[in-house]
């Protein structure tokens, strides 16, 4: 199918082929028939992506500040990777459309092939074909109502929630400062309100079109005409609501807000403008300063957006979906008429011509439509069942099946194209000789198209299946949220492939022996979790030094997690687990590769709502580790740092930049290659797993390990639920 994207590094419009995305559980697979380009919104995206490096980073300092702490906390070259990856990526864009439903996922019964649907969101109601759109981003749209009316949909939302910020109330008096698209559907919904509305824009054009959809007055803001149409209207008083609809780096319109505000006014800003608020006005008018933020409740929520948990009405009566009916039934019964909008409707193999018009000034327009080729709608197939989890056997019942060698070049597919994968693994994956990146499969359709322009990928699919199929697939990777890494596991083991999974390897005791479980019916061993931080060249050439031990050690590993930015899936424990569920195995894997053992039992105790945790690992000879799980530690402090001692002798690691180990009264420090170089060992532990799969030799880290890794991990939640050391049933 094909997309429309932007690089945000060279600023390059496309119109892309990609692969059609998946129809998941709890949402519709969408044929576009038409999409809106929001001329606000997009277009400012547009220009910051044509701006030199240094205009990027001055458009967007919020940015700069992650940047700067991510090389604080992971070092110049993996920050510089991951900045350069996303840069140097298709991003999509667009937000709001009507299509047609062509596949209906698990979970959905409120429409059926064949409907037509108004959708939103900025990374489902994309300029494309062919969109996946989660439940509540949908709505269905009303008998009568053309789909090209049906596609303004999204951007209605965005202006009947800032109006219902401002509380109108029947015969009152508004000021829209801003008269672009979402300005225009706000003097409509004002006025369906019984609000008289004044309108201000310097452009005349948009001045006439909201005068003839409704306003009584409107006028260049500089000019005389808003104050006095004001002044008239409320006897001097000013008026009851200001929306500031307008974007830009001026503060006018809200020194005119203030002005033109009576007092105790609202003051709701819609747009993106700048608000130096001018203290003295706004305090001695006492002025109600609100924002309203995009279509309404649920907005930015995972649970609602993606999970389809809607807030019960009683609480919450408008909701994003709620108001996307609502506007649409405005549409529907012509209380509101985007017609007169419509500045200008292009095919959509025309993108990338319309989008330079609009930046280059040639195209003059309110609105403009992307009108999609006329297909027919095929009927959704049934959804392929799900392999049967098989019962969980004793290990060791059945023979493996020998591993084979194979010749070069090592084949590899990719499941899940995220930023790690992008910024971690492919990028040591790809110049290696003697490895083909065959087939990246993703849900959606830009990131498989991403990860297939920048690394070289033969193929990108969305189809599993048909890659665990193939037989001209070597191996397995699979780097996608959380909660999929066990399933997706098994079905590889399953289809008889080697598999490097990232942690965690499971979530629950369930998913751990559901994978046991495949090892044991298929003969199929050959896994590989990620736990990177044993490869660390720093790490093991400490560990070489440090040498053998003969008596019980005492570890402390220190582990500054941070604060997790808002909206991150790592917050989504319903789904994902919690933070220390996720990375935790990064940590007890680390302990036991240096004590050289397996855990006998955990002990876990939590503070700060259990995000701050101390767990405490007991091994068979006597030997404890303590890894100290923080979140409230300072920034600028190192993120991970350890200590081990026994037999007299010590080995300290600071933050896999330096590590020194002391050893009869001598110090030895040992230090990264590359100053503030953090090396994990993602690299090393690559090219371990390649030889594995190419010589046929055994796994990087034995099964049992990383069973044993994963199932402390999991008793760590036991641990705090019950309060007690949790004995490990399948230690050694």
């Amino acid at each position: 199918m094909k997309q429309v994207v932007q690089n945000y590094k060279s600023g390059e419009l496309a119109v892309l082929d990609v692969p059609v995305p998946g129809c998941k559980p709890g949402g519709v697979l969408v044929r576009s028939a038409y999409s809106l380009i929001s001329t606000g919104t997009e277009l400012m995206k547009v220009s910051e992506a044509g701006m030199s490096m240094l205009g990027k980073a001055r458009s967007r300092p919020d940015q700069v500040a992650k940047v700067m702490q991510s090389v604080a906390t992971n070092g110049v070259p993996a920050t510089y990777r991951k900045v350069m990856g996303k840069l140097d990526s298709y991003t999509p864009l667009g937000y709001s459309l009507c299509g047609v439903v062509e596949q209906v996922g698990a979970g959905v019964d409120d429409v059926k092939v064949g409907d037509l649907v108004a959708c939103a969101g900025n990374e489902h109601a994309l300029h494309a074909e062919l969109n996946w759109v989660p439940k509540n981003l949908y709505a269905r749209v009303p008998d009568g109502l053309a789909p090209r009316h049906a596609a303004f949909g999204t951007v209605g939302s965005i202006a009947m929630q800032g109006v219902r910020q401002g509380e109108s109330r029947l015969g009152e008096v508004a000021l829209v400062i801003g008269l672009g698209l979402i300005g225009q559907l706000v003097v409509q919904l004002l006025t369906a309100s019984g609000v008289r509305v004044v309108g201000a824009d310097p452009d005349p054009g948009r001045c006439e079109l909201a005068a003839g959809l409704g306003a009584v007055a409107c006028g260049d803001p500089a000019s005389a005409t808003v104050e006095t149409a004001v002044a008239e209207l409320t006897g001097g008083h000013g008026v009851d609501q200001v929306y500031l609809a307008a974007g830009g780096g001026s503060n006018q319109p809200v020194e005119l807000a203030a002005r033109l505000c009576r007092d105790r006014g609202r003051v709701v800003d819609i747009g993106k403008c700048r608000l130096d608020l001018p203290w003295n006005a706004y305090y001695e008018k006492e002025l109600d300063v609100r924002f309203s933020r995009s279509y309404g409740p649920g907005r930015y929520d995972p649970e609602y957006e993606l999970e389809g948990r809607d807030y019960p009405i009683g609480y919450v009566r408008w909701t994003e979906r709620r108001n996307l009916a609502c506007f649409l039934d405005l549409l529907a019964h012509g209380s509101v008429d985007v017609e007169p909008l419509v500045s200008h409707v292009a095919d959509f193999d025309d993108a990338v011509e319309t989008y330079q018009r609009l930046k280059d000034g040639d195209l003059k327009a309110v609105a403009v439509l992307f009108r999609y080729p006329d297909q027919a709608v095929e009927t959704a197939e049934a959804a392929a069942p799900a392999v049967a989890v098989p019962a969980v056997k004793p290990r060791g019942g059945g023979a493996a099946t020998p591993a084979r060698a194979i010749p070069t070049p090592v084949r590899l597919a990719f499941v899940g194209a995220g930023n790690y994968a992008t910024s971690m693994l492919l990028p040591h994956l790809a110049p290696r000789d003697g490895v083909v990146l065959s087939t990246v499969v993703t849900t959606t359709a830009l990131s498989a198209a991403n990860a297939q322009r920048k690394f070289g990928f033969a193929e990108a699919t969305t189809d599993l299946d048909a890659v665990l199929g193939d037989p001209s697939i070597d191996a397995v990777f699979v780097v996608t949220r959380h909660s999929s890494h066990a399933e997706l596991t098994r079905k590889a083991l399953l289809a008889g492939k080697p598999v490097f999974v990232e942690k965690p390897l499971a979530l629950t005791e369930d998913e751990l022996a559901g994978v046991l479980a495949a090892v044991e019916e298929s003969g199929n061993d050959r896994l590989q979790v990620g736990f990177n931080r044993r490869f660390a060249p720093l790490l093991q050439e400490a560990k070489r030094r440090f040498g053998a031990r003969t008596g019980p050690a005492n570890l402390r590993y220190l582990v500054n997690a941070g604060r997790l930015a808002h909206g991150s899936w790592y917050l989504q424990q319903g789904t994902e687990g919690s933070r220390f569920a996720g990375e935790g195995g990064h940590f007890i894997d680390t302990a036991s590769w240096l004590l050289d053992s397996e855990p006998v039992s955990v002990y876990a105790v939590a503070t700060s709502g259990n995000e701050d945790l101390q767990v405490v690992l007991r091994y068979p000879d006597g030997s404890t580790a303590t890894i100290s799980y923080v979140t409230t530690g300072p920034a600028g402090f190192p993120k991970e740092t350890l200590d081990l001692v026994a037999d007299g002798k010590a080995l300290r690691l600071d933050d896999f930049v330096r590590a020194a180990v002391y050893d009869g009264g001598r110090k030895r420090w040992i230090s990264s290659r590359l100053p503030k170089a953090r090396d994990k060992g993602q690299s090393a532990e690559l090219a371990a797993f390649i030889k594995a799969v190419r010589t046929g030799g055994p796994m990087p880290v034995p099964l049992e390990s990383l069973v044993a890794t994963t199932a402390a991990t999991l008793a760590v939640r036991t641990g705090l639920a019950g309060g007690a050391p949790v004995t490990l049933a399948r230690a050694r």
